[in-house]
């Protein structure tokens, strides 16, 4: 398994909690840094530059507020803005993680851990850091997003822009990969809720017997493990912005639950009776056709009215095809930075390979195979045969007069365009001898200007 090309620094003043933290961590990120000091903070911070840091929230036997990690939390935030703050606590109360999310924590941890949710949480932290490292291609806020010129995204964002100012609920649309979180978060940064929490939740991934305890909360004794109050996310991100992605997944028996939340604007955790007033705008995302899961009754129709009041669809990249050399291009920007590469760049040859790919799997995919371009070059630079998107059958606009001999024209470009313009192994690759080939380069004009 590849280690992660991340720096975590953890810091807490119990020694078991450093030792279990760097043994649950080290077979998955590259360096992992450890202190139980506060006041080595700074000079740590300088030399490894991490990623994320795990900051425990109280040091001292007798002061159990977390005052102190609240103290630290600001010193990093400050100093090194884009490092994510994940905090960590057995003692201090809920409430001042919480605090510590609204100034800048990207998350808190509640000690002891498990280590499969210690893993997530830190892995989620060095994509957000990430995230605040990319170089800018379209500025707005503090924060850099690619918009793109094609006519369906710039309206989707333009419906985003006049949306995000009011309250409404909103639902996300599109296929997987289209940037559905991209834009959650685009229409955070851009309401009155843009200094306070924005927070995530994969509703696909919470287990029946998990989705009450994380969402809404839950008391100390409220079961087994309960060992401390515990507040849920929809409380996390009181006064911000919570986002239900995958909300199509919800089994009907808990959306009746999560209809509750949000017709009562108010929570009630496990093991309590009294309801907790929220202040949260609703964002919610589903891949499915929910409008057909409410005319099936797979999803509840009162439910559906509610998390819409505005419905926002994000194309398929196949139907930006202006967008996808530019978002390409900033892909590669920030990958080669990530991997600290910065003179990485595209090979401008057959780079119009690119949009005819029909990229099935969207941003995300295009993401995935430029990373894993940048992580295998040793050439400083990026050819459309690194990037894999040769291996699909092209859909071929046949004319009545001569449907073979267009099909015949697009696969030869196709090998030349995977082979970098090589005759010899083009040539292997169709069957063909070199002068075969050389007739029918001839033939239809390819490579000729």
């Amino acid at each position: 398994m590849r280690k992660k090309q991340a720096a975590i620094l953890v810091v807490d003043d119990q020694e078991e909690i450093l030792f279990a933290a760097k043994m649950a961590l080290k077979k998955h990120f590259e360096a992992i840094h450890t202190t139980s000091n506060p006041r080595t903070l700074y000079q740590l911070l300088a030399e490894h530059k991490p990623d994320v840091v795990m900051l425990d929230m109280n040091y001292r036997i007798g002061f159990e507020d977390g005052r102190e990690g609240i103290h630290w939390l600001r010193e990093i935030t400050s100093l090194y803005p884009n490092t994510a703050v994940v905090l960590m606590t057995a003692f201090g109360k809920i409430e001042t993680a919480v605090e510590g999310i609204k100034i800048g924590a990207f998350d808190y941890m509640m000690k002891p851990w498990e280590n499969e949710k210690l893993l997530d949480v830190v892995e989620k932290a060095v994509a957000e850091s990430r995230r605040r490292q990319k170089k800018p291609v379209e500025f707005s806020g503090d924060k850099s997003f690619f918009i793109g010129t094609s006519p369906k995204i710039k309206q989707a964002y333009s419906v985003a822009d006049k949306v995000a100012r009011t309250d409404a609920n909103i639902l996300l649309l599109g296929e997987n990969g289209t940037g559905k979180y991209v834009m959650a978060e685009y229409i955070h940064r851009h309401s009155n809720r843009k200094d306070q929490p924005f927070v995530h939740v994969d509703l696909g991934s919470l287990s029946d017997n998990l989705f009450e305890s994380e969402l809404f909360g839950y008391a100390k004794g409220a079961f087994t493990d309960a060992k401390t109050d515990t507040a849920g996310r929809f409380e996390t991100a009181q006064g911000g912005t919570i986002f239900l992605d995958e909300i199509g997944n919800v089994p009907l028996h808990l959306q009746a639950k999560l209809l509750s939340v949000l017709q009562t604007k108010s929570v009630v955790r496990l093991g309590e009776s009294k309801p907790r007033a929220l202040d949260v705008r609703i964002i919610s995302a589903t891949n499915i056709n929910i409008s057909e899961e409410v005319r099936k009754k797979h999803f509840r129709e009162d439910l559906f009215y509610r998390i819409n009041t505005m419905e926002i669809t994000l194309p398929p990249l196949r139907e930006r095809q202006s967008d996808i050399l530019p978002l390409a291009e900033f892909l590669l920007a920030d990958k080669a930075e990530k991997y600290n590469l910065r003179d990485l760049a595209f090979d401008g040859e057959n780079l119009d390979w690119l949009e005819r790919y029909p990229w099935p799997g969207n941003i995300r995919e295009m993401e995935n195979k430029i990373e894993r371009a940048v992580i295998l070059n040793d050439s400083g630079k990026i050819s459309v045969s690194d990037l894999d998107v040769f291996d699909y059958q092209p859909q071929v606009k046949f004319d009545e007069d001569s449907p073979l001999s267009d099909l015949e024209r697009q696969a030869i470009e196709k090998a030349l365009a995977k082979h970098s313009g090589n005759i010899s192994k083009t040539a292997d690759e169709l069957g063909l001898s070199r002068p075969a080939l050389y007739r029918r380069l001839e033939k239809y004009n390819i490579g000729q200007k």
